[in-house]
């Protein structure tokens, strides 16, 4: 090849190379207080070439070009435009392409950006950009105890265990009571006072009331109904083991959910209380009651924890105004007899064993970034 014919190739080689590609022609709106990005991909040695105009003859606040992601080639403040600005590209990268507008109307502005490349090999470079999601890990190491063993260790210890277990029936009250008619000079109202067996708790023993009920009736018809409680009841447990004695007992036991009850009969009002309630009772006030009813007779559990120790008054009301009525007030409470001895007994006691060692853990950093179409991750 002669030096005219390599001369000509390499000047139109050069001319070819040389020729501006368009690589973004827009119309673009920069809303008030708001900042516009534009990203395109670029190749080794291209030549940018940036011209913009605010399309009102107004000034962007600022307009810069920075390869990805801070690195700054050209900035300028307060322009109205810019016509062939120039940014060479040292490597293959992603260009970052801003514009800024801190005041309080939009900017409408022409966008063209160019690329002259270095070679006819870049002509045709794909200047598009896709974002890409990447993680990177790195390891962290670190000293830390861990388990490489266990001691295990018997050490000789004391506790309480029950001895002796057992409930019963204690009868409270079983007491029948008169209550005038409302035209006797005797009150109308009475009132009958029982206390609960109090707890008794020591070192080796205990015994405390879990349960109680009481029993109302008036005259001869309730107490027909008792001795029939006691037949259907008492009677069906007969040489069996039991903890109660009474038709009272059986209920608070929770051996039966409710006794038979008369139907026919005098009636009278009753309220369980307490002291303080007894005398608002008494002086015809609003009470608060545990119970409150009126009928020819009457029962009722309690378990509730509040309940099962203390001092209780069942107030009667007779509502006849001449015959006087006789009303009968049972009480029965179980309770529950421990008896306990301390007893020797190894206990095992497993500890773990430590040793420092040295670990590592992943650090994981996910990042998303604009690369060009051709990227491949390392």
């Amino acid at each position: 090849m002669n030096k005219i014919t390599l001369l000509f190739l390499l000047t139109v080689n050069v001319l070819f190379a040389q020729k501006n590609i368009t690589v973004a022609e827009i119309a673009l709106q920069v809303k008030p207080g708001t900042t516009e990005e534009l990203v395109y991909g670029f190749a080794e040695g291209d030549q940018i070439l940036l011209t913009f105009e605010e399309e009102n003859g107004k000034k962007l606040n600022e307009v810069s070009v920075s390869e990805f992601p801070d690195i700054l080639k050209f900035k300028v403040m307060d322009v109205k435009k810019v016509k062939k600005q120039t940014v060479v590209v040292n490597h293959k990268a992603v260009y970052k392409f801003l514009f800024k507008n801190t005041d309080k109307e939009p900017k409408q502005l022409s966008v063209l950006i160019q690329r002259t490349p270095a070679t006819e090999e870049n002509r045709n470079f794909n200047t598009t950009v896709k974002w890409v999601t990447e993680q990177d890990t790195t390891w962290n190491s670190f000293t830390k105890e861990v388990v490489v063993g266990y001691d295990t260790l018997y050490v000789r210890k004391t506790r309480k265990v029950v001895t002796f277990e057992k409930k019963y029936e204690e009868m409270v009250v079983d007491k029948s009571q008169r209550v005038s008619a409302k035209t006797s000079l005797d009150p109308s109202q009475s009132g009958i006072f029982f206390a609960l067996p109090g707890n008794s708790i020591t070192a080796d023993e205990s015994k405390k009331v879990v349960a109680w009920a009481y029993w109302v009736g008036v005259g001869k018809e309730s107490n027909d109904y008792w001795q029939q409680n006691r037949k259907v009841i008492v009677g069906a447990v007969q040489g069996a083991t039991t903890i109660f004695t009474s038709p009272l007992g059986g209920l608070a036991a929770g051996a039966v959910t409710n006794l038979a009850l008369p139907s026919i009969g005098e009636d009278v009002e009753y309220a369980l209380v307490n002291e303080e309630n007894k005398k608002l009772y008494l002086q015809g006030k609003p009470i608060k009651s545990y119970d409150f009813g009126k009928g020819i007779a009457t029962s009722k559990r309690f378990t509730e924890p509040g309940m099962l120790q203390g001092k209780f008054y069942v107030m009667l009301k007779n509502d006849n105004y001449v015959q006087p009525i006789d009303v009968n007030v049972k009480v029965s409470a179980i309770v529950e007899h421990k008896k306990f001895k301390e007893e020797t007994y190894m206990d095992k006691q497993i500890s773990p064993k430590y040793e420092k060692k040295i670990l590592s853990e992943p650090n994981i950093v996910t990042r998303k970034f604009p690369a060009t179409f051709d990227y491949k991750r390392k």
